[in-house]
């Protein structure tokens, strides 16, 4: 029963970990990457469609995103998805959309620095919050008199355990964001 409850409290923390290190790609560091379009959408006949069904997205340099519209026609749409969708980029447009990354100046690097921790912070959170749904359902059993005392405390040390060794991950995956921020 306690074995369960560890298994679910693992599972969800490793999903926070999985949703922190999705938030991190979002976060640019001057490299161009295909992952920062991720979540722009494109009106494609009167539906919001994410851009990566519309068109094929690629790295045409260091610095440059390449975005080829599957259909000629979306060219302008995908255009003002882009500019719309308030990641600070100004795509270059033809036959093709080019997108250059301008270079991080210190105060660019400083802010998404903020927020990258503002992003392992809500991680942190959301660990702290299963943890306390996981020692409420322990408590319940315990009131509930399907475990004791001695199992309860035990099942309680373990869930520290994980939520410790989870915390540590996020840390871990923060400072190794923020020295990739801070290289030039």
């Amino acid at each position: 029963m306690i074995n369960d409850l560890k298994k679910d409290c693992d599972t969800r923390m490793q999903k926070s970990i999985d949703s922190l290190e999705g938030s991190f790609t979002k976060v640019r560091t001057g490299r161009a990457h295909p992952a920062m379009l991720k979540d722009v959408m494109v009106p494609y006949y009167g539906t919001d469609t994410p851009l990566n069904q519309v068109a094929n997205v690629g790295i045409e340099d260091a610095r440059t995103l390449l975005v080829q519209p599957y259909e000629r026609t979306m060219i302008a749409a995908v255009d003002k998805a882009i500019r719309n969708a308030d990641l600070g980029l100004n795509p270059i447009t033809g036959d093709v959309i080019r997108i250059p990354l301008p270079a991080l100046t210190e105060e660019t690097r400083r802010n998404m620095q903020k927020m990258a921790r503002a992003e392992a912070e809500n991680a942190r959170v959301a660990v702290r919050n299963i943890r306390r749904d996981v020692l409420a359902d322990i408590k319940e059993l315990l009131k509930e008199k399907e475990i004791s005392e001695d199992e309860e405390r035990k099942g309680s040390e373990d869930v520290q355990k994980i939520t410790d060794k989870y915390i540590a991950d996020i840390e871990k995956a923060l400072h190794a964001k923020e020295a990739e921020l801070m290289q030039v």
